[in-house]
């Protein structure tokens, strides 16, 4: 159980429980876990039981990377899709994170043309996992 003070200074206890990714989140609540807090899975789109969860969150993470990227140089979004190879509506819609329409290859290849490398590295999965993990990191 824990408690959280509100902004009036009460006090609600609150009912932590992990959901397992078997479960399909957009279930209805029960009485009994209303004021519940589920954990994720650190995959949403897994605990949304989307397919291709693992390439969706890899993804999502290259898009984000791409933004704090363009960020992080002070760059307009034209001026990120001059460096990229792109156009500014496609710039934009990686901001955006509408991704649908971008594979993971060509996030890729757009953080290549910004100058950076990538390094793909592969792992032995720990033996209780099915199925294996794609992780996005930038350094």
């Amino acid at each position: 159980m824990l408690q959280i003070a509100t902004s009036t200074g009460e006090r609600d206890e609150i009912t932590l429980q992990r959901r397992s990714r078997m479960e399909h989140p957009k279930q209805q609540l029960t009485d009994d876990e209303e004021g519940t807090v589920f954990f994720g899975s650190g995959n949403v789109f897994a605990d949304m039981d989307l397919p291709n969860s693992e390439e969706r969150l890899a993804k999502a993470k290259l898009a984000s990377t791409i933004h704090e990227i363009i960020q992080s140089r002070g760059l307009t979004q034209q001026q990120a899709a001059e460096l990229m190879g792109t156009d500014q509506p496609k710039v934009s819609k990686i901001i955006r994170g509408r991704l649908s329409e971008f594979s993971t290859e060509w996030l890729l290849s757009r953080v290549l043309n910004m100058g950076l490398d990538v390094d793909i590295v592969i792992h032995k999965k720990p033996s209780e996992k099915r199925e294996g993990a794609l992780t996005v990191a930038w350094v």
